[in-house]
C-alpha cells in the first residue's frame, strides 16, 4: 500500500508470484511425498484465506488495500490448484497467475490515476467520475469484471480450471473456495460502484479541484489499452498457455503421483 504505483505494479505483477513459483518448481517436483501428505494443511491454510481475504476486502476504505487484499484471496486460490495434483488445477494455476499479474497490475494503475489527481486513495472521497472521466470508467470497468472472473477475461479461465481440478479431489473445498469467486464479484461491484457511479463528492473537494477532474491522457490510455487488449487475448485465446504448459505439468504429475 505504501509503495508508489510503479511499485506496487511490479510487486503485483511479478514478486507476488515468487511463492507460486517456490511451489511449483521446487517443492512440489523435489519433495512430492511430504506436499501429498501436507496437501490437506494446505487446503484448510488456502480456503480460510480465501474467505478471510474476501470478506476483509469488502470493509476497506483504502482503493490500494482493496485491490491488495484481493490479490491475496487470489493467490490463495492458486495455491489450491497448484496442490490439487490435476492437469486442470495446476494448468489453472499457472493460467491465474498470468492472468492476475496483468489484472492487477491495470487496477493499481487506474489506483494511481486517481491519487496522481486528487492525492487521496480512500474511498469516500470519489464518487461519480462517470460524469467527468467516462473513458476510464470504461477502462476500470474492463479490469472489474477481470478482477471478479467473468467469462472472456484472463481470470475466468485460470479459476474455472482450478475449480475443476480440485472437484476431482475435495469437492467440499472446491464449494468453499468457490464462495471467494462469489465474494470477489461482491467487492469488485461494490467497489465500481461507489467510484464511478452517483454524485461528484463536491462537500470534499473545492470547486477548482473539481474543475480539475480530468480523464486519462493519450499516454494513460496507450497503457491500459495495452492491458486491455492482453487481458481479452488470454480471456479468449486459452491455448496460448495450455499448450506450452501441458507437457511441463505432466512430467510434474508423473513425478508425484
Amino acid at each position: 500500500m505504501e509503495a508508489p504505483t510503479v511499485g506496487s505494479m511490479v510487486l503485483a505483477s511479478l514478486l507476488l508470484k515468487l511463492g507460486s513459483y517456490g511451489f511449483l518448481r521446487f517443492t512440489i517436483p523435489l519433495f512430492p511425498l511430504a506436499s501429498l501428505y501436507y496437501s490437506p494443511l494446505v487446503y484448510s491454510l488456502a480456503v480460510v484465506s480465501v474467505i478471510y481475504a474476501s470478506l476483509v476486502t469488502i470493509r476497506q476504505i483504502d482503493l490500494k488495500r482493496i485491490i491488495a487484499y484481493s490479490s491475496v484471496a487470489h493467490m490463495n486460490l492458486i495455491v489450491l490448484g497448484l496442490f490439487s495434483y490435476t492437469q486442470q488445477g495446476i494448468d489453472g494455476a499457472i493460467y491465474l497467475m498470468i492472468g492476475h499479474g496483468v489484472v492487477s497490475t491495470a487496477l493499481f494503475f487506474c489506483v494511481g490515476v486517481l491519487y496522481d489527481r486528487h492525492h487521496t486513495r480512500l474511498l469516500q472521497y470519489y464518487g461519480g467520475l462517470a460524469q467527468v472521466m467516462p473513458i476510464y470508467a470504461v477502462f476500470l470497468f474492463f479490469f472489474t469484471l477481470a478482477n471478479m472472473g467473468f467469462p472472456g477475461t484472463s481470470n475466468f479461465i485460470g479459476e474455472l480450471l482450478i475449480l475443476v481440478g480440485i472437484f476431482e479431489k475435495n469437492t467440499t473445498i472446491m464449494a468453499l473456495a468457490g464462495t471467494g469467486i462469489i465474494l470477489s464479484a461482491i467487492y469488485s461491484i461494490w467497489l465500481y460502484n461507489r467510484i464511478i457511479f452517483g454524485s461528484l463528492k463536491l462537500q470534499y473537494f473545492t470547486v477548482q479541484s473539481v474543475q480539475n477532474f480530468a480523464d486519462i491522457t493519450r499516454m494513460e490510455i496507450y497503457i491500459l489499452l495495452a492491458l486491455t487488449i492482453q487481458m481479452f487475448i488470454l480471456g479468449l485465446h486459452s491455448n496460448i498457455i495450455t499448450e506450452l504448459t501441458k507437457i511441463p505439468v505432466s512430467l510434474i504429475l508423473l513425478g508425484v503421483c
